[in-house]
């Protein structure tokens, strides 16, 4: 252990900062603080109006940081240029809009506490901040924030006392080295295991960090009565001796010692839990399940664990003692403490009331050595029916229903089974559709789905397990059977039978994996009768090249084995900061290829297989093939009322073995409203063909790019903040360098849509415009107007028709 006199300033965590340089306790965060925003009551009596507010002398902290601290602002400006403010200007004209921001002298005052609180949590404990008010016209102000920084002060060496012996508590033998290695601070000189040399820029921010470190490792090693107070910081300032053997430079430099105080262990005691049936569930106490067991520590204590279930709950008992990752007697751990909670309630059939180490949730008794834990839940409603309405647009306008039904509770196990059903139809026009693409009169498009899903909030076959360790929080097993029909432009999918098996590991909040062992398909589309017209006239009825494109049409089974990992940091509804981040890879092709070499013939690969059930009468033709994509997607929030959004997308399907094509229902699209808009969906490339000169449709390489401005124009109007968005998206896609189409001179069809190195680039075709957003707490309703900057037939900015496109949710 470390020992030393050092003498100096004790500082404790939960304290509030000073102006000296101590350590400061408040939670201190550079996120957006909301603008000053005074109503007529409110206004001050000068009525200065703000319209320039500066931060200068900032030389080591960014504006842009500091700007999020200071409540001081101007009226919102028109994508963040300064004094562009045209709702102020509307209210000027017309008393709408938006009202004046007013100065207010106190405001300001507090703004420079804060930043002056900023600056010292940052270790500038010298720094100075002013201010400069200045009328340069009749009631018009600029509020300018002079920063004096001075010196940054550094930290040399953090050094810890009172680290508790682990070894007592049956850890293995670098379990107290294992203390130092999770250590925040990296140690560059390991003489001394109780001192960490980390030679560093001063942070409060970092050091509460540790001091949180500490508490939960200690609390995850039975340490349970341990609080922030329990770990304190006393730092003193080298003297001038030490300074100039530690580095050079006129910067103060400080040493850290972290103060501790672990109290004593605690084992877990007996474990009560109790689930109450859904309020419009009427039961009688006499009619509960109480399970029981016991269990005896290494020391011979006896503990229990009961659990009581409401017998209108209908849920095992056995479920709810699974997702404890503790037993009674066990040393106490937070970690499994908490985990076990977690994992109660993302059951999703209860609802966790109350827990705590006492029946009430009053304060523990830690004169004990154990700890009784107690969570009280109450079940969800096990049945619910959902209806829901939506509009669409994919080749016209249209709308849709659906209904669903959900079972949360199946078996009492938490499986969960949903039944839907979906219909909708699209009115198609000539005036809905490219003006290249001739239609006679209007039409309908009609699309129906019935679906069912399975879900068991664990694994099955073949891990078999309800806990599977402790390096994730939550996985689940999913079953799906859907069928459908729809109508397209160019094909009718007359059958689609989709079967799926899908395991879901979620590592924490922010990252997933999924796994997709079987995802069947089997289609049978037909080309649409004005379709197979135009190819028969073109190419002619019995020619290559017309049973080549039909070949695309015959029944198919496609099965896929793939791999997904998600990363996401966002709110998915607002995306106005993080990012989002997604890799695939699957292999297709598996299963109908092995009942094609083991059962249907198994002498000769024939490269289809007999269809199942009669669902067609031509046999089902398959294809192996490997398919890769990579999505990511980046928020930046410019001002507080201004996003810069992007998204990145790049795919590849390659053919493999003897397979010459992918899957119709594998292959890339492009185009649409949540796509590249400027193009309706399915009606942007290959390359650059035209959409009424596509043979082949679809295509096995993607890339894409896409930008979006967000600037928020009126807030609360209608309960919803409005936005207006500028945009510009650009992509294609291409035909690999397997697909082919010969014409009887052996020329090739396909090649303004194939992908080749040395001009895919002048084939990105590029949509701009703008959009309306209005933005609710759980709904965004889009509406664009796009414009085909590059069109791939027509060239730069010669394509002057609007194109007009709606959508839930914001695009990307």
């Amino acid at each position: 252990m470390f020992s030393v006199g050092l003498t100096g300033i004790l500082i404790c965590f939960f304290l509030l900062p000073t102006r000296t340089h101590t350590l400061a306790a408040q939670n201190f965060s550079t996120q957006n603080i909301p603008a000053q925003n005074p109503t007529a009551q409110d206004v001050p009596p000068d009525r200065s109006v703000v319209r320039t507010v500066r931060l200068s002398g900032n030389r080591q902290i960014t504006t842009r940081q500091l700007r999020k601290l200071v409540r001081t602002r101007t009226n919102r400006e028109f994508f963040g240029i300064s004094r562009l403010t045209p709702w102020y200007y509307l209210w000027q004209l017309t008393g709408l809009g938006e009202s004046p921001a007013y100065l207010d002298r106190e405001i300001v005052s507090e703004d420079m506490e804060r930043l002056q609180l900023f600056y010292e949590n940052k270790g500038f404990f010298e720094a100075t901040v002013d201010t400069s008010i200045i009328e340069y016209r009749p009631q018009r102000v600029e509020v300018s924030f002079v920063i004096n920084e001075g010196p940054r002060s550094r930290i040399y060496n953090v050094l810890y006392s009172g680290v508790p012996e682990f070894e007592e508590m049956n850890e293995p033998a670098d379990g107290y080295a294992d203390f130092f290695r999770q250590s925040l601070y990296r140690d560059r000189s390991p003489e001394n295991p109780d001192v960490r040399t980390a030679e560093e820029y001063y942070d409060a921010q970092k050091l509460r960090d540790e001091q949180t470190r500490i508490v939960e490792y200690l609390k995850n090693r039975g340490y349970a009565a341990v609080v922030r107070d329990s770990v304190k910081a006393r730092v003193k300032r080298r003297n001038a001796g030490q300074e100039q053997r530690a580095r050079t430079g006129a910067e103060p430099v400080y040493d850290v010692m972290m103060m501790i105080r672990p109290g004593k262990l605690y084992h877990f005691g007996d474990l009560e839990m109790s689930l109450s049936a859904p309020d419009e569930v009427v039961t009688q106490a006499e009619l509960s399940v109480v399970e029981t067991d016991s269990f005896t520590n290494q020391q011979g204590q006896s503990y229990r664990s009961v659990i009581r279930i409401e017998q209108g709950s209908a849920t095992d008992p056995g479920l709810l003692r699974n997702q404890i990752e503790f037993d009674p007697g066990q040393r106490f751990s937070q970690e499994a403490y908490l985990q076990s909670v977690n994992q109660l309630q993302n059951l999703g059939i209860l609802t966790v009331n109350r827990f705590g180490f006492t029946p009430d949730g009053s304060i523990p008794d830690y004169t004990r050595d154990d700890l009784p834990v107690y969570i009280a839940m109450q079940a969800n409603p096990k049945h619910s029916l959902q209806m829901e309405f939506f509009g669409m647009q994919r080749y016209g306008y249209g709308s849709g229903a659906g209904i669903n039904y959900n079972n949360i509770n199946v078996n009492g196990r938490a499986n969960r089974l949903t039944v839907g059903l979906n219909a909708s139809f699209e009115l198609i026009t000539p005036e809905t559709v490219p003006p290249s693409i001739q239609i006679e009169g209007s039409t309908i498009f009609r699309t129906f789905e019935v679906r069912t899903e399975y879900a068991v909030p664990r694994f099955v076959f073949p891990f078999f397990s309800d806990r599977f360790g402790q390096w994730y929080e939550n996985a689940r097993t999913r079953y799906s059977l859907s069928y459908s029909q729809s109508s397209q432009l160019f094909f009718n999918i007359n059958t689609d039978i989709r079967f799926g098996i899908r395991y879901e590991l979620a590592h924490s909040g922010r990252r997933s994996s999924l796994l997709d062992v079987i995802d069947m398909d089997v289609i049978d589309a037909t080309l649409t009768s004005a379709f197979r017209q135009n190819l028969i006239d073109e190419f002619g009825e019995n020619s290559v090249e017309f049973l080549r494109i039909e070949e695309d049409f015959r029944p198919q089974f496609s099965s896929i084995l793939r791999y997904t990992y998600r990363d996401q940091n966002t709110d998915l509804i607002k995306r106005n900061y993080g990012y989002t981040a997604e890799i695939s890879i699957a292999y297709g092709g598996t299963i109908p290829y092995l009942i094609d070499r083991l059962l249907s013939t198994p002498e000769t690969l024939e490269g289809n297989i007999p269809s199942p059930l009669g669902i067609s009468g031509n046999s089902l033709s398959y294809s192996q093939f490997l398919k890769a994509t990579l999505d990511a997607r980046r928020y930046f929030e410019i001002t507080p009322l201004t996003v810069l959004a992007y998204r990145g997308f790049a795919g590849i399907a390659q053919p493999l073995f003897r397979s010459d094509i992918i899957p119709l229902n594998r292959r890339f699209f492009a185009g649409g409203s949540s796509d590249i808009r400027g193009w309706f969906a399915f009606q942007l490339g290959p390359g650059t063909i035209a959409a009424e000169d596509i043979s082949v449709q679809g295509g096995e390489i993607k890339l894409a790019a896409y930008q979006e401005i967000r600037q928020v124009l009126f807030t609360d109007l209608i309960n919803a903040n409005w936005q207006l968005a500028w945009h510009v998206d650009a992509g294609n896609i291409w035909y690999g360098p397997r697909t082919t189409l010969l014409d009887e001179e052996g020329r090739d069809l396909l090649e303004d849509g194939r992908f080749r190195g040395d001009r895919f680039l002048k084939q990105i075709a590029v949509g701009s415009g703008f959009g309306i957003r209005a933005d609710w707490d759980f709904l965004i309703f889009r509406f664009d107007v796009t414009f085909r900057a590059h069109d791939l037939q027509r060239g730069w900015f010669e394509n002057r028709t609007p194109y007009i496109s709606f959508g839930i949710g914001h695009s990307f």
